[in-house]
């Protein structure tokens, strides 16, 4: 290859990699000194957040409102959550083999009991599809709600007829404009990526190597497997090696993106982005990606995996059987759909683990810092697995790329 084609293809990526390197590197020497960079995260952070309510908006109103047949919407829904649940199924065997391989045990003293109010699940339920006021949806904790109202108002536009057309035009300009706006926020991206990366090496480096480097040891290598395997087989079902390639060329930026923010959402719009320069079409991309960054979590069903695993062996249950190894594959799915995009979002997850199981309360805690700990490659995963899905789903509702 011609290298002044390599270095334009991937100029941008090798900037990031070496801003990510730079800042771990920095990280490590500084210490816990290193989260007075943390600043220079959060700018990119909050950049990314302000943008992604009005990219989900008008990504999936917009896919709706243009789409030329509601049938072919029909059957990209119905694939995406077949490649979803299969994809989250597969995650969740490679952990249990992992898991029973390798023991996930800690030498970990229980914290005190934590006291927690019970909520009925119609509640709950409620709450996370619905908000009562308008102004309520501009909040990246009403995702799901957000979701539901933009797929409402890309229908009743299509609804709407020829009266609608003149929103239905807003809506696809909407779109455009926003994916314009994420292109401008990602050239600050280096410096922001570099901040995050050196206060994640400064905070956690230490914890790495303490109670839970068996528990790490066992997903980082499991994880980083996962995400250079699983999803080259992925994209290569796909779109045979043409799609291997153009998939490891344009996922980088969105894959170091998540890892350093640790938040699917925030990583969203990079991976729209890359999603487009791969070629998958964009009411694919427009509908498989938003609703994956909020139920389609591969690298939260290995953690999930790991975290059952490793309550079972601190309070002495066997974690052997069909009905156990059924059970947690499940309770995995589960914990994927309840995430939000939001950065600490595996907290939600960790409590329906301890609630399904019956745990004591004070296991919430010891679970929540291992979900700290593997966050970030775990968001990496859920992230760049959206590209992978939506590329899927694109082969099974139209042959090639």
């Amino acid at each position: 290859m011609d290298l002044r084609i390599f270095f334009k293809q991937w100029r941008f990526t090798l900037i990031l990699i070496g801003a990510v390197v730079f800042g771990a590197l920095l990280g490590t020497a500084l210490g816990p000194q290193a989260r007075s960079l943390k600043f220079l995260g959060d700018i990119l952070l909050n950049l990314l957040f302000t943008a992604v309510v009005p990219l989900i908006f008008f990504s999936l109103s917009s896919a709706l409102a243009s789409a030329s047949s509601l049938k072919r919407l029909g059957r990209i829904g119905i694939v995406m959550l077949l490649v979803f649940i299969i994809t989250g199924v597969i995650a969740s065997c490679v952990m249990l083999v992992a898991v029973k391989l390798v023991p996930p045990t800690a030498c970990i003293s229980a914290p005190p009991p934590m006291p927690v109010q019970p909520q009925p699940f119609t509640d709950l339920l409620v709450r996370t599809i619905t908000v009562p006021n308008f102004v309520d949806l501009l909040s990246r904790g009403s995702i799901l709600a957000l979701i539901i109202f933009s797929l409402l108002v890309g229908l009743a536009s299509q609804l709407a007829g020829e009266k609608g057309a003149a929103f239905r035009q807003v809506l696809v300009s909407g779109s455009e404009v926003m994916g314009r706006l994420i292109r401008l926020i990602m050239l600050y991206a280096p410096i922001g990526l570099a901040g995050y990366f050196a206060f994640l090496a400064g905070e956690y480096g230490d914890q790495l190597f303490g109670s839970y480097a068996r528990a790490v040891g066992v997903y980082y290598p499991v994880a980083l497997l996962y995400f250079a395997l699983a999803f080259t087989l992925y994209v290569y079902a796909a779109a045979g090696r043409q799609g291997i390639r153009l998939f490891w060329t344009h996922i980088p930026p969105a894959a170091l993106t998540a890892w350093g923010t640790s938040s699917s959402l925030a990583a969203l719009p990079v991976n729209l982005e890359a999603a487009r320069r791969i070629g998958v079409p964009e009411d694919i991309r427009e509908t498989v990606l938003p609703i994956g960054a909020t139920i389609h979590m591969d690298g939260s069903c290995l953690a999930a995996i790991l975290k059952i695993a490793m309550l079972f062996s601190i309070y002495g249950r066997p974690f052997d059987g069909p009905a156990v190894y059924l059970g947690a594959i499940g309770a995995a799915l589960l914990c994927g759909i309840v995430m939000s995009g939001i950065p600490g979002g595996g907290f939600l997850g960790e409590t329906l683990i301890v609630t399904l199981y019956g745990f004591p309360l004070e296991a919430l805690p010891i679970i929540s810092m291992l979900g700290t700990l593997v966050d970030p490659p775990a968001t990496m995963i859920n992230s760049a697995g959206d590209t992978a899905a939506a590329m899927l789903v694109h082969r099974f509702t139209k042959q090639n790329l």
